[in-house]
């Protein structure tokens, strides 16, 4: 029965090596793990004043030793703790996912340092789940316990279902594509929101080889074959309503930003997966890759119209 394990796991090994560049694989990663989580989960009241020498980062100023003494003996604290302890017991499934990650970064941006990964709880601050500055990345471990996990009871599902451990890697490479990309594009219109957002999905895709396109889009897979399925359908919806070039702001929440669906002011809208308008931008930008001459860093710098004018884009029929 071991033996049978044992083949499988190397089998395993051996595909996900196969389906990495030779050149991205032969990068050596090491990353440095740092679990702060099970450190304050162990803490004492004695032992708080070294932790804070320690990781002085993750202590704000505003609040003094006695505050941190006080919250390891809250109740809901030690909830949380026993919880992260329970799904992440060790961190080398996520550490083989980021080492992965940082190979590919490594490749593209070889420039980039090697951050050290601390992992934390965040009272589930799901909208802080990575932090990724140049030499540090914190992972708050709470918002990845599973997307029907008790603590996201109050939290709508089009959000839960992406706070998995599957999803680590995929919010670190999206944070990196930020620091590439910035977080706004430079022009208001639709058009330029929607080229905006398929850079930083096509980048994340090339960062994030083993993962399934739907991953990368934050898409269950039945969300992902309807956009597949629809996308003639998308496409034209924006093109015989003008909206490409619009500067209506509200396009944004329509289209772009999470929510439980995609707003047509149709019948089937709820049927429909949010953020369409990052889809049809990805698969523009994925257009003009096919197209024209340009290495991934060089498409990251190009402006909205000269990814539109030669995408030569074709919706999927």
């Amino acid at each position: 029965m071991v033996y049978a394990f044992l083949i499988l796991v190397f089998f395993q090994s051996c595909n996900k090596e196969k389906q990495i560049p030779e050149a991205i694989a032969a990068i050596p990663v090491h990353l440095k793990i740092e679990r702060f989580d099970q450190r304050f989960a162990q803490a004492t009241p004695d032992s708080i004043p070294k932790l804070i020498n320690r990781f002085p980062y993750l202590f704000p100023k505003q609040y003094d030793a006695a505050f941190w003494q006080d919250k390891i003996k809250d109740t809901l604290q030690k909830t949380l703790n026993r919880e992260v302890e329970k799904e992440f017991p060790d961190f080398e499934s996520e550490r083989d996912d980021l080492e992965t990650l940082f190979k590919h970064i490594e490749y593209y941006y070889p420039k980039t340092p090697l951050p050290t990964v601390v992992t934390v709880t965040s009272d589930v601050d799901y909208r802080n789940s990575v932090i990724l500055a140049d030499t540090l990345l914190i992972v708050a471990l709470d918002t990845y316990l599973g997307s029907e996990h008790k603590f996201y009871g109050g939290i709508q599902r089009y959000l839960t279902q992406n706070f998995k451990k599957e999803q680590i890697d995929v919010d670190v490479a999206s944070a990196f594509a930020e620091k590439i990309l910035g977080s706004r594009p430079q022009g208001r219109r639709f058009l330029d929101e929607m080229i905006f957002q398929g850079k930083r999905l096509y980048l994340m895709q090339h960062l994030l080889s083993l993962k399934d396109p739907s991953a990368v889009m934050g898409y269950t897979e039945e969300q992902w074959q309807w956009a597949r399925e629809h996308e003639v359908n998308i496409w034209t919806y924006f093109v015989d309503r003008e909206l490409l070039f619009s500067t209506d702001s509200e396009l944004l929440n329509r289209f772009i930003n999470p929510a439980p669906f995609s707003k047509f002011h149709m019948e089937f809208d709820t049927d429909s997966p949010p953020r369409l308008g990052r889809y049809i931008g990805w698969q523009i930008v994925q257009g003009y890759a096919e197209n024209n001459e340009v290495t991934l860093q060089e498409l990251m710098t190009l402006s909205t119209d000269e990814i539109f004018n030669n995408a030569k884009f074709k919706p999927r029929k």
